[in-house]
C-alpha cells in the first residue's frame, strides 16, 4: 500500500463517524488528548492507519513515523491511547530526541510527549557516535536510564563489514544519560580493554560527546625526566557555563617539590580571554652541580601568562599578552618554553575606512645569563596614526603618517622619538607594458636622548639631548613583465630597475634602538629604505636592479629571483659589514622555489659576496609528504664576519617528520643539530656538529583511542637546566576523562 503525503486532524469530530474503527491510508495530525496542552498534536505518518471510536486507540502499521515537539518515533507498528496517553512501538524502534541522540529498541512504551517511557533491549546512540547498550531503561523528564549496560564509542563493524568486538568498553550495574547536562553517569563501572577488565569505579561520568564544556576529571599525562624525576599530572576541569572555565592541574614529581598549574578561559561577548599559570617551591642552582641535593635556598618559582583580543564597538579593538617568569630557567627547567625572551604587551587599535590609530606599549624579561634587565627596554607609549584619503591626487595614493616612541631603560640609555611623514606614491602600466611606480617621501624626526653614555654599544648611542632631522625621499620603480609559452607551460621573465634618491649623512647622533639586525635578502632589497625600523634611513642616490623568471606548468611552478643595488655616493658607512649593503656594490641576493602539486616544496635562499661570490646566506627549506606522512628538512649557514650579537654567524640543520602506517600507526621525529664551527663564532665549544635537541615518538589513534610515547633528550644545558632524557606517555579515551 503506497504511503500518502496528506495530513487531517484526528480529533473529537471522529465521534460522530458510524463505523467502529476506521482504517486510514494518509499521514496524520492526532490530538494529543486532554493530558496536553489544547493544540498540541502528535503527527503520524504510516502505510496504514486505524481508529477506534469506542477505545480511542489509534494503531498505525508499516513504515510508522510520529514525531510532536522536536522527538521522532519510528517503528514497524505504533499504538497510541488517547485516554491514558500511552505510546507503544514494536519492531525496529528508533526513537530520536531534539539534541540528535537516538534510542534503538524492539519494544517502547511512552507517554503521549514521546520523552519518557520504558523499553526493552536498549541501544543509544550519541550525537556524537557513541553507543549504549543496555538489558532495558526507562526514560523520565528526558533522562535515559538503563540497566546492565555497556558503553563504548569504538566502531563495532570492522573494515570487511562484519561485527567486532570495540577495542574498549565501559560495563556498568546501571547508566544514566541527562540530556540536560550532556553526560552520562555510571554507577559499579568497570573499564574494559580488549575485552580485559583492567579497572573499577564505583561512579564514573562523562560528556556525551566531544567539545561538552562540562566539569570532571582530564586524562592524566606521565613524563619521565632526569631533573624532575617522574611527573604526574592530573588535570581536573570546572566549567562555569558555556563561556569560561577553569583548569586545575597538581603535577607530581618523584625528584622535586610538587607544581600546580591552572588556567582560566572565558569567551566574552566582545572577545576572548585566557589567564594561567604554574608555581612550585623549589632551589634555583646558577649552576649544574651533580652533588647538589637541591634543598638549600629554597624560594617560589613560577610563571603567568596571559592573552586576549577583545573588540571594543564596531572600529575599536584591544589586544594584549602577558608572560612573567620568577627566574630565567624556570621556563626549560620545568618543561613549559624555551623562549629566551617573554614579552609583556597591550595594544589599543582603531580602524576606518581611510585611517589607522594604534597605541600600545611593551615590556620584556631576558631569560639569558648574559641580559642585564637594567639594559632591558621599557617601550611605552608607541602612537602610530594614518590616513590614506581614498580619493588619488595627481594620479596617486597619499598617505599621511605619524607616530611616538618612548623607550625607557632602569640602567641604560633612554630615547622619545616623534615622527611625521607623506608619502606619494602613483602606478602606469606604459603602451608597451611596463609597470612604472612613481614615490615621493618627507619625513620628519625629533629624538630626545639621555644617558647615551650607557647605552649597550657606542654603535647604538646617540647624543644626549635634543636632535632632528629631515627626510625627503624619491624613487622610480620599473618592471616589464615579458611572458609567453616554454617547456609546455608558460614562462614570464620580469626585469625591474629601481633608482632611488635621499640625502646622505642623516644618523649622525642618531641613536639607534629600532634598527639593529638589518640584513640584505630578496624580501628588502626593493625597499626604499632597507634598515627595519625608523631609527636608520638608508640616504643617497643609488639604482637597484634585478629579475625575476616563472614557469608555470599544469602541476608544477619554478621560480627564481635575483638582484643587487649600487650606491653611488661614497658617505661614510652607513651599514655594518658583513650585513651586505657596506660599500658601493652590495652583495647577491636571490631566492629560487620550486612546488610540485600539493606534495613537495623547495625553497632557497641566498646571498653572495660582492667581491668573492662566496656564500654569505644559505637557507634551503623542504617539505614533502601529506597530512598524515611528512617530511621537512632546514638548513641555515649565515657566514657574514658581523661583530654584532644582533646578527651573529651560526648554521644548523633541522628536520622533522612523520610516517603513518598500518591506518592507526604513526612515527614521529625531529632534530636540531648545531653545525657552527670556531671559525664562525669563537665562544662555540662544539667546533662543526653539536646535538641541540632530538624527539622522537610513535603514537596509535583511530576513531576512540589515542596512545603515544615521545622520548626526547636535550644536549645543552643552562644552569639549573640539564641535560638528559625525558619520556612522555600520553592516552586518550574519547569521551572519558572529564
Amino acid at each position: 500500500m503506497s504511503r500518502c503525503l496528506a495530513a487531517f486532524l484526528l480529533s473529537t469530530a471522529l465521534a460522530g463517524f458510524a463505523a467502529p474503527a476506521l482504517a486510514q491510508t494518509d499521514a496524520a495530525a492526532v490530538d494529543a488528548g486532554p493530558a496536553l496542552k489544547p493544540g498540541d498534536a502528535i503527527e503520524f505518518a504510516a502505510d496504514t492507519m486505524e481508529y477506534d471510536d469506542d477505545t480511542q486507540l489509534v494503531t498505525a502499521r508499516g513504515n510508522v513515523v510520529v514525531t510532536r515537539d522536536g522527538y521522532r518515533l519510528t517503528a514497524n507498528e505504533v499504538e497510541y491511547d488517547r485516554k491514558t496517553g500511552k505510546v507503544e512501538a514494536r519492531g525496529a524502534v528508533k526513537v530520536i530526541d531534539p539534541d540528535g541522540n537516538e534510542a534503538f529498541g524492539e519494544r517502547v512504551e511512552l507517554d503521549e510527549t514521546l520523552r519518557d517511557g520504558a523499553v526493552e533491549n536498549i541501544l543509544l546512540v550519541l550525537r556524537d557516535g557513541g553507543r549504549l547498550a543496555a538489558h532495558d531503561g526507562r526514560r523520565e523528564d528526558g533522562r535515559t536510564t538503563v540497566n546492565r549496560a555497556v558503553y563504548s564509542p569504538c566502531d563495532i563493524i570492522g573494515e570487511n563489514g562484519c561485527p567486532k568486538e570495540p577495542l574498549w568498553q565501559v560495563k556498568a550495574l546501571r547508566v544514566r544519560h541527562d540530556p540536560d547536562r550532556k553526560r552520562v553517569y555510571y554507577k559499579d563501572a568497570s573499564l574494559e580493554f580488549l575485552g580485559i577488565p583492567i579497572f573499577y569505579t564505583p561512579s564514573l561520568s562523562h560528556p556525551d560527546g566531544p567539545g561538552r564544556n562540562a566539569s570532571g576529571i582530564l586524562v592524566p599525562s606521565v613524563t619521565i625526566d632526569r631533573s624532575l624525576g617522574v611527573s604526574v599530572e592530573l588535570p581536573y576541569f570546572l566549567s562555569f557555563s558555556e563561556s569560561n572555565d577553569l583548569t586545575i592541574a597538581p603535577i607530581l614529581y618523584t625528584e622535586v617539590n610538587p607544581a600546580l598549574q591552572v588556567e582560566y578561559r572565558h569567551q566574552t561577548a566582545s572577545g576572548p580571554l585566557r589567564f594561567g599559570g604554574i608555581g612550585t617551591y623549589s632551589s634555583e642552582l646558577d649552576f649544574p652541580d651533580p652533588a647538589s641535593t637541591g634543598i638549600a635556598n629554597k624560594q617560589f618559582r613560577g610563571y603567568v601568562y596571559g592573552n586576549g583580543r577583545l573588540q571594543h564597538g564596531r572600529n575599536w579593538r584591544s589586544t594584549f599578552g602577558l608572560r612573567l617568569a620568577t627566574d630565567d630557567t624556570f621556563l626549560r627547567r620545568y618543561d613549559i618554553s624555551r623562549d629566551d625572551t617573554l614579552r609583556n604587551f597591550y595594544q589599543l587599535e582603531r580602524f576606518g575606512v581611510e585611517s589607522y590609530f594604534a597605541i600600545e606599549g611593551w615590556a620584556f624579561q631576558g631569560l639569558r645569563q648574559t641580559d642585564d634587565a637594567g639594559l632591558t627596554p621599557v617601550a611605552l607609549p608607541l602612537i602610530n596614526y594614518m590616513w590614506s584619503p581614498s580619493e588619488t591626487i595627481g594620479g596617486g595614493r597619499l598617505k599621511l603618517a605619524a607616530d611616538t616612541a618612548a623607550i625607557t631603560r632602569t640602567d641604560g640609555m633612554d630615547t622619545q622619538r616623534a615622527s611625521a611623514s607623506a608619502e606619494w606614491k602613483r602606478s602606469a602600466i606604459t603602451p608597451w607594458g611596463q609597470r612604472v611606480t612613481a614615490t615621493a617621501l618627507v619625513r620628519g624626526d625629533i629624538y630626545h636622548i639621555t644617558d647615551s653614555a650607557f647605552a649597550e654599544l657606542p654603535i647604538y648611542a646617540g647624543r644626549d639631548g635634543w636632535e632632528g632631522r629631515i627626510l625627503p625621499a624619491a624613487a622610480l620603480d620599473v618592471e616589464w613583465p615579458l611572458a609567453g609559452p616554454a617547456f609546455g607551460g608558460t614562462q614570464t621573465l620580469t626585469p625591474r630597475v629601481q633608482v632611488s634618491v635621499s640625502p646622505s649623512d642623516v644618523n649622525n647622533h642618531i641613536p639607534n634602538e629600532d634598527s639593529r639586525a638589518v640584513d640584505l635578502d630578496d624580501t628588502n632589497l626593493f625597499d626604499l629604505n632597507r634598515f627595519p625600523g625608523a631609527d636608520r634611513w638608508e640616504g643617497g642616490q643609488r639604482v637597484t636592479y634585478g629579475a625575476t623568471w616563472r614557469l608555470d606548468r599544469p602541476r608544477w611552478q619554478i621560480e627564481s629571483e635575483f638582484g643587487q643595488s649600487y650606491r653611488f655616493d661614497n658617505a661614510p658607512a652607513t651599514f655594518p659589514q658583513g650585513t651586505g649593503l657596506s660599500g658601493n656594490f652590495s652583495d647577491f641576493v636571490g631566492r629560487n622555489t620550486l612546488r610540485i602539486g600539493s606534495g613537495f616544496d623547495v625553497t632557497h635562499r641566498f646571498r653572495l659576496d660582492k667581491s668573492s661570490l662566496k656564500l654569505r646566506r644559505n637557507e634551503i627549506d623542504v617539505t614533502v609528504g601529506n597530512k598524515r606522512t611528512y617530511a621537512t628538512i632546514g638548513y641555515v649557514k649565515l657566514d657574514r664576519d658581523i661583530g654584532i650579537e644582533d646578527l651573529e654567524d651560526r648554521e644548523e640543520v633541522r628536520a622533522g617528520g612523520r610516517i603513518s602506517f598500518a591506518r592507526y600507526w604513526s612515527v614521529i621525529g625531529s632534530v636540531i643539530v648545531d653545525l657552527t664551527s670556531r671559525a664562525e663564532d669563537p665562544l662555540n665549544t662544539s667546533d662543526g656538529f653539536e646535538m641541540v635537541r632530538h624527539r622522537l615518538g610513535i603514537a596509535y589513534q583511530d576513531d576512540c583511542f589515542e596512545f603515544g610515547v615521545t622520548w626526547r633528550r636535550d644536549y645543552v644545558e643552562d644552569r639549573d637546566f640539564r641535560r638528559g632524557n625525558a619520556f612522555l606517555f600520553s592516552i586518550s579515551l574519547k569521551n572519558l576523562g572529564r
